[in-house]
């Protein structure tokens, strides 16, 4: 089976009626994932949820995901807090090795709401591919990780849960060309000089992200660099401060 081969499972899976859920963040993989996936399956099993991170997201995400996905429809799955909340109230950032930001305000909400969507929609028979843009090159943990996998954890009440990963296997230059191919743009802070499109200030990101980050949102990064210094922990992994990343 060659690398862009679909895998059985999924094949099935449409045959099926499965719902097919494309997780999207408005950055370069999720627009590319979603640019093949209306190549494979039908229109009437897509759905697009997004959760949206308030002021930490950058400015005209949701509005770049709408204009890109065209007529499928949008699931907004809001988080109960915000991330600078959040870390106030544990007193710490997230880590790499422990991403709260992931799970309470990502992947939580989105599941949640996914859940509600198929109870909603019985024609899709409880079955759903919950699809992720992730890339193998991004990291040795996101090439560790399998492109399909059966979720026993989300396979209850009726449902049967897979989670695949569409573009696992392309390389970056891939995502921008396939965007381009399909007459789109990638979002705006590409074209700006940021290497990711998460977060506004990732704790994941490099310190030249950091950097251009803080001169396209000045206020927001003075935002960070206060709350940094109130609860006495950075969120760089470098334990590094933002103000002197910045500076």
């Amino acid at each position: 089976m060659t690398a862009d081969a679909v895998p059985p499972e999924v094949t099935e899976m449409i045959a099926a009626g499965a719902l097919f859920a494309v997780s999207h963040s408005g950055g370069k993989d999720s627009q590319a994932q979603m640019i093949r996936l209306r190549s494979i399956v039908p229109p009437d099993q897509l759905v697009v949820v997004h959760a949206p991170l308030g002021r930490v997201e950058w400015p005209g995400t949701l509005a770049h995901i709408r204009a890109t996905i065209g007529d499928t429809p949008l699931i907004l799955a809001p988080a109960s807090t915000d991330l600078l909340a959040m870390v106030r109230r544990r007193g710490s950032w997230p880590t790499p090795a422990i991403r709260q930001c992931t799970s309470d305000l990502k992947r939580g909400p989105i599941e949640r709401e996914l859940r509600r969507y198929l109870k909603a929609n019985p024609r899709f028979g409880g079955r759903i591919v919950s699809c992720m843009g992730l890339r193998a090159d991004e990291s040795p943990n996101r090439a560790k990780r399998p492109a399909l996998k059966f979720s026993e954890r989300n396979s209850k009440a009726g449902r049967q849960w897979w989670e695949w990963l569409p573009i696992h296997h392309w390389s970056e230059p891939r995502v921008f060309a396939e965007i381009a191919a399909a007459g789109e743009r990638p979002h705006w802070v590409y074209a700006k000089g940021m290497s990711r499109c998460s977060c506004s200030f990732c704790i994941m990101a490099t310190r030249k992200d950091l950097r251009r980050a803080a001169r396209l949102r000045p206020r927001l990064a003075a935002e960070y660099i206060a709350l940094e210094e109130e609860i006495d922990h950075t969120l760089s992994p470098t334990r590094v401060p933002l103000r002197e990343i910045i500076a």
